[in-house]
């Protein structure tokens, strides 16, 4: 059994990422800035916001792992990027491993590709949210290792909007987004959820950003 601590815990992605970890016997402490509305049997919830370097490094203390689910564009008045730095400090401190919920504006769609954020089909409201997420992978690329991290892209129709169906099977990538024969490319927050805790227990993909789709 693990100790994950989940920033974000109470979101979309961090709930399932908690369920789904509970449900594996791991024990889950959530932080976000409000109590949950309807929280999940054998989560510990706490309040607390990321945007707080003391918060982060208690919360860090004695973890196995650190989990990040949190929006990237606004994070208590700025970008995840300059909050990004104090959590992989309290990682590192504390010999946890990282694991950050990624957007899938930053995947190429083809080998040779732009991004999906740079194709004209990318709807600009998106925009400041997938680059925002962008920033973050490159600051952990950037970090020539100092920290046991992984980075986890959705496919492209993702969200609460879209929650999908519940397969218990997904297809991994690295940084090309996955789509089916259709062209289509989906993942359900609950098999994305899976495949998170699966690299939380099996890591696969050390100090590497992956992508996750039906």
């Amino acid at each position: 059994m693990s100790r994950i601590v989940i920033f974000g815990g109470t979101g979309y992605t961090g709930g399932n990422i908690a369920r789904e970890a509970v449900s594996r016997g791991h024990q889950v402490v959530a932080y976000s800035r409000n109590a949950p509305a309807e929280p999940t049997s054998g989560v510990e919830y706490r309040v607390g916001s990321l945007a707080d370097a003391e918060v982060v490094a208690s919360a860090a203390e004695g973890a196995d792992a650190v989990v990040v689910a949190v929006q990237a564009h606004d994070v208590d008045g700025a970008p995840l990027v300059q909050r990004i730095g104090a959590v992989v400090d309290a990682a590192v401190a504390a010999g946890a491993r990282l694991g950050v919920v990624g957007g899938a504006g930053s995947l190429h769609v083809s080998e040779d590709g732009p991004r999906l954020v740079d194709t004209p089909e990318f709807m600009d409201e998106w925009k400041p949210e997938a680059l925002a997420h962008a920033d973050v992978l490159e600051s952990l690329r950037a970090d020539a290792g100092k920290a046991d991290w992984f980075y986890v892209s959705p496919a492209a129709l993702y969200g609460s909007f879209a929650p999908g169906e519940t397969t218990g099977e997904y297809r991994t990538g690295g940084d090309v987004l996955v789509t089916a024969e259709d062209g289509t490319s989906e993942i359900s927050g609950t098999d994305y959820a899976l495949a998170f805790v699966d690299e939380l227990e099996q890591r696969n993909h050390v100090n590497q950003r992956f992508t996750v789709a039906h």
